[in-house]
């Protein structure tokens, strides 16, 4: 009779190099349910280094090099360095948010055994791409993303924190504050008024600053080449001492109480009239706005969207004092949710009372999609180059392509405006700048023969017809105007509007390493450096170089569009 083989038997026989090779192939929640399978198993994925390492190389695909020191900061532990970059992988890619119009874009990417959020700054066509650093996420000792720091105006400051929930198909991100030694399992904080919420946010971010000493405060938050990994792993080290001895930067709840009652006290008070009938008639018409206002809300709360009727929709707001006594700290925290969110060509509706980052569709290219994916360009012909400093500069617009199919079922190719490097906003952000038609080739012929001086000849691969953005009804719903999308063979595109002749050109990009090579400049104070939910149509982010500069890249794109009378 022959004899039954065990199947944890036959997987320990198999040599390491070879359990590697076949782990290259599964996903880190095969090898961790396989590892689940038995104790003997378990005890031998733990141990053994090469499969966990051959997943790390899936999830980070950078240099060797890199990866081994990460896996050095963990303690020699590919697991370790595993967990951490498959449980931090909803967070990867790009996120934004409606305000500023100019572009709130901002990209998720790996630091040192950590995820560094940085936002890409509205700008004219440069060498080098303009970044601020928005928040980072730190394993700790088992690979646990728990570890959050968000960043400031001044480079050397931090904010600690706790990466508080994270659901693994997020798509917002919520800068929230959480209570100690709660037992409530409901969030707690989202049920605050908005007013209160910004509070104790403000109050938090007051009394958990923590400063990086100055040789750490400059040195780079990811790597871009082997010389800065032993600066980067110093910084590390010295970011979770510092996050561990701060507590997390949790604050005793009466230190937050004498500091929002200190805040209260320091507000203008309303002028006293001396006529006591007028004082009171100010006050009753103030009730009564106050009560129309309220009445309102609820109105347009119960015919809210799919994105307002959320936690945050609640009518009934938490009392500030009782959040407070549900636990005896309280402190930063961020939390990944997924939620019902409606979209409009690629485009989330987003809420303006959540302090939240909205996750952003990038779609994947492939057969008959060719063209899907993260693009930059310029208006006007030859198109800028950023090594041309010596000419005027133009704005640097960012455009997420995505493919849609429409009721007809037709394919259609969206470019959603995520960035635009003008001094004042032209275009809406996440207004499609243009729509075309894959099935439907244009008619139309390229209105140029060649790209510059050099008389170097334009060639193209093919063309599509579709429309672009024009004026509508106000700058909020803009109208089209028939154009046609041009494919070079080196790879570019090209939208021409028909009418006009009007030319935006395209490049494919690949943002991760323009972060890397590209310059950091300094920070919002932290609350609206998360999010800046103020309206605004102007670049709030940094002054651009030169006010001449940025009024001439304004001109260029208005000129360029003037056919379609862009607003």
């Amino acid at each position: 009779m022959a004899a039954v083989v065990d199947g944890a038997e036959l997987i320990l026989s198999v040599p390491d190099d070879v359990l590697a090779l076949i782990s290259a192939h599964l996903r880190p929640g095969d090898l961790l349910a396989l590892s689940a399978a038995s104790r003997r198993l378990h005890a031998a994925l733990s141990a053994a280094d090469k499969p966990w390492l051959a997943q790390c190389r899936r999830l980070l695909p950078s240099s060797l090099s890199h990866l081994l020191a990460w896996r050095a900061a963990a303690g020699g532990s590919s697991l370790t360095v595993c967990r951490f970059l498959h449980s931090v992988s909803p967070l990867r890619g790009l996120w934004a948010h409606q305000n500023p119009e100019l572009g709130n874009l901002v990209a998720v990417l790996p630091g040192f055994l950590s995820l560094v959020a940085v936002r890409a700054i509205p700008q004219e066509l440069s060498p080098r791409l303009l970044w601020a650093p928005v928040f980072e996420i730190l394993a700790d000792a088992h690979g646990r993303p728990t570890l959050l720091f968000l960043h400031g105006h001044h480079p050397g400051s931090l904010f600690p924190g706790l990466l508080d929930a994270l659901n693994p198909h997020a798509n917002t991100l919520l800068l929230e504050a959480h209570a100690s030694l709660s037992s409530s399992p409901i969030q707690q904080f989202p049920r605050l008024s908005f007013g209160n919420r910004r509070r104790l946010l403000d109050a938090l971010v007051a009394s958990c600053r923590l400063t990086l000493p100055p040789d750490l405060a400059a040195a780079p938050l990811f790597a871009r080449s082997d010389e800065d990994i032993p600066v980067l792993a110093a910084r590390r080290e010295a970011m979770l001492r510092m996050h561990t001895e701060s507590g997390g930067g949790m604050v005793g709840t009466p230190e937050l109480e004498a500091l929002l009652l200190g805040a209260k006290k320091m507000l203008p008070l309303p002028a006293v009239d001396a006529t006591g009938d007028e004082v009171g008639l100010r006050r009753s018409l103030s009730a009564m706005a106050c009560r129309l206002k309220n009445g309102l809300r609820q109105m347009v709360t119960r015919s809210a969207s799919a994105n307002s009727r959320s936690e945050y929709a609640d009518s009934k707001h938490l009392p500030f004092d009782k959040f407070l006594r549900a636990g005896q700290m309280v402190g930063l925290s961020l939390r990944g949710s997924r939620v019902r969110l409606s979209t409009y060509r690629a485009w989330p509706s987003m809420n303006d009372n959540r302090l939240a980052l909205y996750k952003l569709t990038t779609q994947t290219p492939m057969p008959g999609r060719e063209y899907a994916g993260l693009w930059g360009g310029t208006f006007g012909w030859p198109p800028g180059r950023p090594e041309d400093e010596c000419k005027p500069g133009k704005a640097l617009f960012f455009l997420l392509l995505s493919y849609e199919k429409d009721s007809e079922g037709k394919l259609l190719l969206i470019a959603t405006k995520v960035l635009e490097g003008t001094h004042y906003v032209v275009h809406p952000n996440g207004s499609s700048m243009f729509v075309v038609r894959v099935g439907e080739p244009s008619t139309e012929a390229f209105p140029w023969m060649t790209e510059d001086e050099d008389s170097r000849s334009v060639d193209i691969d093919r063309s599509f017809a579709g429309e672009g953005i024009a004026s509508g009804y106000g700058f909020r719903y803009p109208g089209s105007k028939p154009g046609s999308l041009f494919v070079l063979r080196d790879g570019r595109l090209a939208f021409v509007w028909r009418d006009s002749k009007s030319v935006l050109t395209l490049q494919r990009l690949n943002l991760e390493e323009l972060l890397r090579k590209g310059e950091r400049v300094p920070a919002l104070p932290p609350i609206p450096n998360f999010v800046y939910l103020t309206k605004s149509y102007s670049n709030v982010y940094t002054v651009m170089h030169g006010s001449s500069s940025c009024s001439s890249s304004t001109s260029q794109v208005k000129d360029a569009t003037k056919g379609q009378e862009l607003r």
